[in-house]
């Protein structure tokens, strides 16, 4: 069972591992048939990546329960003759195929998008990568904190003695590693959109440091036309607005944090009647001269003062009471707790058969009228017999030749990346 409805019908083969394998998990929790073909006797090394282990050491990891849940599994050796063949007869039948390795993999085993077509004309194959298909770079092998660093997202340190917290030289989640996923999706379903419309498939790529590339337009494009730009003159020098003070984060009474997100200026004039500091009013925030600094230190000072009077939550209702922009500053636990995310009903709970009831996040899709509770993600190689048998018309005999437990990355294979 997926989540959602909306892809009914839609019909996906996916040849995933680690993070590509996260957009075959957006086309599922959308109501996709994503069948994960995997190979060996672990399948996807998400099953038991992360620092943490479900149930026992050996137990499942988070990640894999969120990309790989709601679709099915099925063993295939495509090292193999039969293999490939069981590939293309399932493509045949398919509507799209998500190559989640590196660039070009499926191709290096004779299965790519020319023969994906000649089985299906209108099979859209989306391949995610790291480095892309073409390049210098093409064949490296990477990984989520390199797209970020590649492109210059990612606050890497380098400290004389050993690091003793993060990873990869910065304590910052990674972030086109999980935006890798959404970025294929739209684009498969865009191919998939066209492909409908035409009858002809096409193949889409999206390569995760291009994902990372294009995180920040204002950034990248500014250095790209870096000569034939100047700098706003209602600006500071610094990159901040004069009025920096009224979009700034502020501690607490309780020793927490609130953000105040008050730059609009009717917000501004709402909290400064609330909190009687109309006095501020008349402090010009706006021009930018050589009192421009002094002027929002005061007002800072000012807003420093104001919130450590009041708790986070006294702040978070002061703010709605009186139409003020602005909101808590939470840790993930504060977040689970947070009475506006538990009023969304924010998680599920599904059944584990080793370690019982599980809670997770739901998709931040929301479908009126739908509930989302996608079911666990499947061992590997569940599905095999059931999908060939009922899509590809197998036997017994055959399904038993060509679910193999070979390792589809042995030998000379190109690896994830």
């Amino acid at each position: 069972m997926s989540g959602f409805s909306l892809l009914d019908g839609v019909r996906v083969l996916e040849v995933a591992q680690l993070a590509p394998a996260s957009l075959g998990g957006h086309l599922a929790d959308l109501g996709a048939e994503v069948i994960k073909v995997e190979s060996g006797p672990l399948g996807d090394p998400v099953r038991v990546g992360g620092s943490r282990a479900i149930g026992d050491a050996d137990g499942p990891a988070f990640m894999h329960l969120r990309w790989n849940r709601g679709k099915k599994s099925v063993a295939l050796d495509l090292r193999s003759p039969d293999g490939k063949q069981a590939f293309l007869d399932l493509a045949a039948s398919y509507d799209a195929v998500i190559e989640g390795m590196r660039g070009g993999y499926l191709d290096w085993l004779g299965i790519g998008y020319e023969q994906l077509r000649q089985v299906n004309p209108r099979i859209v194959l989306c391949t995610v990568s790291g480095m892309g298909t073409d390049g210098p770079y093409r064949v490296l092998g990477t990984g989520g904190p390199v797209f970020d660093a590649y492109a210059g997202l990612r606050e890497v340190t380098t400290p004389a003695n050993p690091p003793t917290e993060g990873m990869a030289g910065s304590t910052t989640p990674p972030i086109a590693m999980y935006a890798l996923g959404a970025y294929g999706a739209m684009g498969l379903l865009a191919a998939l959109h066209k492909a409908g419309a035409t009858g002809v498939g096409c193949h889409v790529e999206v390569a995760g440091i291009d994902v990372a590339a294009a995180w920040m337009p204002d950034l990248v494009d500014a250095e790209l036309n870096k000569n034939r730009s100047i700098p706003r003159p209602s600006w500071l020098p610094d990159g901040r607005l004069p009025d920096w003070p009224r979009l700034e984060a502020y501690r607490t009474s309780d020793g927490e944090a609130i953000l105040f997100g008050s730059h609009v200026e009717k917000f501004w004039h709402n909290f400064l009647v609330a909190v009687g500091r109309e006095d501020l009013v008349g402090v010009d925030l706006t021009s930018v001269d050589d009192g421009a600094a002094a002027r929002a230190d005061l007002v800072w000072r000012a807003l420093t003062e104001i919130f450590v009077q009041r708790t986070r939550a006294e702040w978070v209702q002061l703010f709605l009471e009186h139409g003020i922009a602005g909101g808590p500053v939470n840790t993930v636990a504060d977040m689970l707790a947070d009475p506006h995310f538990r009023a969304r009903e924010n998680t599920y709970r599904v059944d584990h058969p080793q370690v019982g009831e599980l809670e997770f996040v739901v998709s931040p899709v929301r479908v009126a009228g739908e509930k989302f509770a996608p079911a666990l993600p499947p061992a590997v190689g569940a599905d095999t017999a059931e999908v060939l048998r009922s899509v590809a018309g197998y036997d017994e005999e055959r399904i038993a030749a060509v679910s193999g437990g070979g390792d589809a990355r042995r030998g000379e294979a190109p690896p994830v990346g």
